[in-house]
């Protein structure tokens, strides 16, 4: 845990809104998977958080990358990362991005019957199967719903198979990924029997992807027995791809109060919003919210950015002190979907972002400038 004097000495040294990483938790977290899933390869859902800096850790340990567009491709290749190292997922991939997957020698993974003849020639790939479950969280999360986009249906799942080595392709096994922070054992416990229903008809399988989507919390040594029992099924090898959990709780938005005013209820305004961080809006997500001036609790407060939208809003009912101008605020659970799906809407640049290591900052991305925002809108008049 980064101590509250260091993220002040970040707040001065960078300014906010600031995002913030503890290296030891991102190291800690992998050390986790790692423990509970034992010699299973790990895939890193580069979705989560992009940062260059965070992949090249994670690159040097040995982990892989699940890109899902040709953005997340170059970076993957950035960081050096080939072969058997990256996965390319999505369900409307492009041309350019088989093209660069190809390049690369990656696996893919097929989300519908007609991508088989989309293939690069010789291609290897997993096919991905919705097992369409209603799961533990927010609707838009839920990937393995029956109507969600992803996926095969079980029962297309065999002849999918079978077209793939016919056209030439390997086919490497099966894939299943049922949402974003879940936390309930048996929303995968179900998922992977699902899957193991397959066998005998699909029982020629190299690998089992089974996805990642583990929430905060969640019992993971239950849920890796889950998923090499149903791997054993088929004799086959074991991957993951955790996104969120890697790099959620190693993050931390860094906000300063701007002022107060109560009109139906209490706000509390702060210089970050939904253009930092839009999960709240997007999902209803609730994230812990650390008043970093001291004092006792004063009050509730709902915490609100700037933005003319009446959704922007980090967090409701926040038990805090008497609120100080310019106090700092730590919004906590935001290394995954903070930085990644922060936007210039209103053209507010993007924050910047620092690494805490060793006892000291590493700055990891500039704060962008209003010039940067419309950089690429001059000279084409």
């Amino acid at each position: 845990m980064i101590p509250h004097a260091a993220l002040q000495t970040a707040a001065d040294r960078f300014g906010t809104p600031l995002y913030v990483y503890d290296a030891s938790e991102l190291d800690a977290a992998l050390g986790r998977v790692r423990s509970a899933f034992g010699g299973a390869q790990v895939y890193y859902a580069m979705k989560a958080n992009p940062n260059l800096t965070l992949l090249r850790r994670m690159h040097a340990a040995g982990v892989g990358f699940e890109c899902v567009s040709g953005g997340e491709i170059a970076r993957a290749e950035e960081v050096g990362a080939s072969g058997d190292r990256v996965l390319v997922n999505g369900p409307a991939k492009l041309p350019g991005e088989y093209a660069a997957g190809a390049r690369l020698g990656a696996t893919f993974v097929v989300d519908r019957e007609e991508e088989v003849g989309l293939l690069p020639p010789g291609s290897r790939a997993l096919v991905r199967v919705n097992p369409a479950l209603a799961v533990s969280t927010h609707d838009h999360l839920a990937t393995g719903a029956a109507g969600s986009k992803f996926g095969v249906t079980p029962a297309q799942a065999p002849g999918v198979l079978r077209a793939l080595r016919d056209a030439g392709h390997t086919a490497l096994g099966l894939h299943v990924h049922i949402g974003s922070a879940i936390r309930d054992a048996a929303d995968f416990s179900a998922a992977f029997a699902r899957l193991a229903e397959l066998h005998p008809a699909v029982s020629d399988l190299d690998v089992l992807d089974v996805g990642g989507g583990w929430g905060v919390g969640a019992d993971l040594p239950g849920i890796a027995r889950e998923a090499r029992a149903a791997a054993s099924v088929f004799g086959a090898e074991l991957w993951v791809e955790p996104g969120r959990y890697l790099v959620a709780q190693a993050g931390t938005l860094l906000t300063r109060v701007v002022g107060q005013k109560r009109t139906g209820r209490p706000f509390l305004l702060t210089d970050a919003g939904m253009t930092e961080l839009l999960r709240p809006m997007l999902y209803g997500a609730e994230h812990p919210v650390t008043a970093l001036w001291e004092g006792e609790p004063a009050g509730t407060w709902d915490v609100a950015g700037p933005a003319c939208e009446s959704g922007d809003l980090l967090a409701r009912d926040v038990l805090l002190p008497a609120p100080v101008p310019g106090g700092l605020l730590a919004i906590g659970e935001a290394g995954a979907y903070g930085a990644s799906m922060s936007s210039t809407y209103l053209t507010r640049p993007r924050p910047a972002e620092a690494l805490w290591e060793g006892g000291e900052w590493r700055p990891i991305r500039r704060r962008e400038t209003p010039q940067d925002v419309w950089a690429m809108e001059q000279g084409l008049e």
